[in-house]
């Protein structure tokens, strides 16, 4: 890789004759380090060259490049000085897989949630010019992120705005799968448009030699309008006040090369439109870029992952809602973009008609829900924790005070492993909790999860499910108490709820033969149940604390902060909530009762 080493630090300098072998050295130390580490791979295979382009005409340590969603920001970090942060990416201590500025100079803003870029682009853009600073502001937005209304009150904003600033609009045509919508049928059209470019440019080479062609190709400019319309749909991004340009093949680094330096040149708002192919050059990705979208470490000879993926608990909820939509015409079941993730794919394949994925809209999602409800049918919301949150406004306005019966099934609840600070799925507790009517319900276990979605059916009021990655093996609740005592034990009494079942049971068994442990598990957060205690109290979540509001104990959470990336074990390590750690503290409380007792 001896060009790839030499011009890294330096991408300006790469001869124009050598940028092909050099995004091609991109993509292959790509390949490798993430079949090591895991990762998003097929989001940055598709951006080799516009990350590339970008950095040969801007200076990301001054000019702001604002990411969506961020998690094509890999080749980013490679060429602003972070490659050996690549061999521990994602892990606990190591590189983040998004944009975080704390990082580097370079990550302008952070990023986890899609459709942000725009908004956050303009306002760095007003900034400079009410400071009087010289600098160029770019969003990078996805087409996938066009699902999403805040892309488009950005879009609005900024269109009109008169700033200058510059839009690249990435449209591979997906999301994780493939993408849904008005929107995405606008940009196929769109995709159309190089056929009168290519025409307008074969006039001009027939014509422009012969004797009097330029007068011809003067005459024949007042037709061309006719030509462009006939061809070319109308942009709405050029009726929103954008210099509309494209769209234009993604990889064609020359190309995208010269239309940044053209839109940055314009001083006004800009949108440059590219077509790109997630997981390009690299045939697995190619073939199936929604599965290497987010993918564990794998084999690149043969892109088999190395290890089973954990996300049990989505994969039975959607096998379970299949069975019950089978003898219940009146379920649906919505997500936002995320099918796969949320074990949907059984339903969308046996109920194609009932199944609905609204795009990364999940404010949408959930007011679409509620009316659905109001009509008589029984929606099921299927979504991250971490993404549910975006539509906290339509959960309160829309189903709760209607009290309309919408079911919520709240995925990777709990911390979430590499994705870091945006991902993790730890406010849910809190601010669910303060809706007024609705129910909030923790399983840990399959049987419970299959009880709670019976139960959530026979309610007429909003109830929200939520739950890990994995189920933990537990003893059937066959009742399904609302609070179930694990273990019993006399002096001390760990309280606990979902995911972090397993690490209390643990802990009470590292202090077997010392201190008797008991551990009483929480199935309904609301309405709360009594909870009944004995000896010393410790309050075990893995979010800011929910329960420690409302039982008197010691409480054992994530604290006041955001949880950075790593492994689940390594930052519940982190956190002290791993069975060590509370089997410590419960150890190390009891020896200072018994000094100072």
């Amino acid at each position: 890789m001896r060009l790839f080493e030499r011009y890294l630090a330096s991408v300006k300098d790469v001869p124009e004759d050598r940028l092909d072998s050099f995004c091609s050295e991109i993509r292959s130390f790509l390949i490798k380090h993430v079949a090591q580490t895991g990762g998003h791979l097929a989001s940055n295979l598709g951006v080799v060259e516009l990350t590339v382009a970008l950095h040969r005409v801007f200076d990301t340590s001054r000019d702001r490049l604002v990411f969506d969603v961020g998690h094509q920001c890999y080749v980013h970090k490679l060429l602003t000085g972070r490659k050996e942060g690549f061999d521990k990416l994602r892990s606990l201590g190591g590189m983040s897989g998004f944009p975080k500025p704390s990082e580097s100079i370079h990550d302008a803003f952070a990023a986890g949630h899609a459709s942000t870029s725009v908004s956050a682009a303009l306002g760095m853009a007003r900034a400079r010019t009410l400071q009087k600073e010289d600098y160029h502001c770019i969003a990078l937005l996805g087409d996938g992120a066009l699902t999403g209304g805040l892309a488009y009150e950005g879009l609005n904003d900024a269109g009109q705005s008169g700033e200058p600033l510059i839009v690249v609009l990435n449209d591979n045509g997906m999301s994780i799968k493939k993408n849904v919508g008005g929107v995405a049928r606008h940009l196929t059209k769109l995709r159309l448009q190089p056929r009168y470019f290519q025409a307008k440019k074969f006039t001009h080479k027939l014509l422009d030699p012969l004797p009097g062609g330029r007068a011809v190709g003067r005459f024949i400019h007042r037709g061309k309008e006719l030509l462009k319309n006939a061809v070319v749909p109308g942009s709405m991004f050029a009726q929103m006040g954008f210099e509309y340009l494209g769209p234009t093949d993604g990889h064609n680094i020359r190309a995208v090369t010269h239309l940044l330096r053209q839109a940055a040149a314009m001083r006004k708002p800009v949108l440059i439109h590219l077509v790109t192919q997630k997981g390009r050059g690299y045939t697995f990705s190619e073939q199936n870029p929604s599965k290497y979208h987010g993918v564990k470490s794998f084999r690149v000879d043969d892109g088999v992952s190395n290890g089973l993926e954990c996300d049990e608990f989505s994969r039975f909820f959607g096998k379970t809602l299949t069975a019950m939509a089978g003898s219940d015409r009146k379920i649906v079941a919505i997500t936002a973009a995320m099918q796969s993730g949320c074990g949907l794919e059984p339903f969308a394949e046996r109920f194609p008609r009932r199944f609905f994925d609204v795009g990364i809209a999940e404010g949408h999602a959930v007011t679409m829900a509620a009316a659905m409800a109001k009509q008589g049918l029984r929606p099921v919301v299927s979504v991250y924790s971490t993404f549910l949150q975006r539509a906290y406004d339509q959960i309160v306005h829309d189903v709760a005070m209607q009290n309309l019966p919408v079911i919520f099934s709240v995925g990777h609840a709990g911390l979430s492993g590499e994705d870091g600070e945006t991902h993790h799925g730890v406010f849910d507790p809190l601010y669910l909790s303060s809706v007024p009517g609705l129910t909030l319900l923790a399983p840990a276990t399959f049987d419970e999860l299959r009880a709670m979605l019976i139960r959530a059916f026979q309610m007429s009021g909003p109830v929200a499910i939520r739950y890990p990655k994995q189920a933990i093996n537990l003893p059937e609740n066959r009742d399904l108490s609302p609070v179930v005592c694990c273990r019993a034990g006399r002096d001390a009494t760990i309280v606990t709820y979902g995911g972090t079942t397993q690490a209390a049971l643990d802990a009470a068994e590292l202090l077997d033969g010392r201190i008797s442990v008991g551990v009483v598990r929480v199935t309904s957060l609301k309405p709360l149940p009594e909870i009944v205690c004995g000896g010393e109290v410790f309050i075990l979540e893995d979010n800011p604390g929910y329960l420690c509001r409302f039982v008197r104990g010691v409480p054992v959470n994530t604290g006041d902060r955001f949880v950075t990336h790593g492994s689940n074990g390594d930052l519940l390590a982190h956190c002290r909530l791993d069975a060590a750690s509370v089997a410590a503290l419960i150890a190390e409380t009891f020896e200072t009762d018994r000094r100072y007792g």
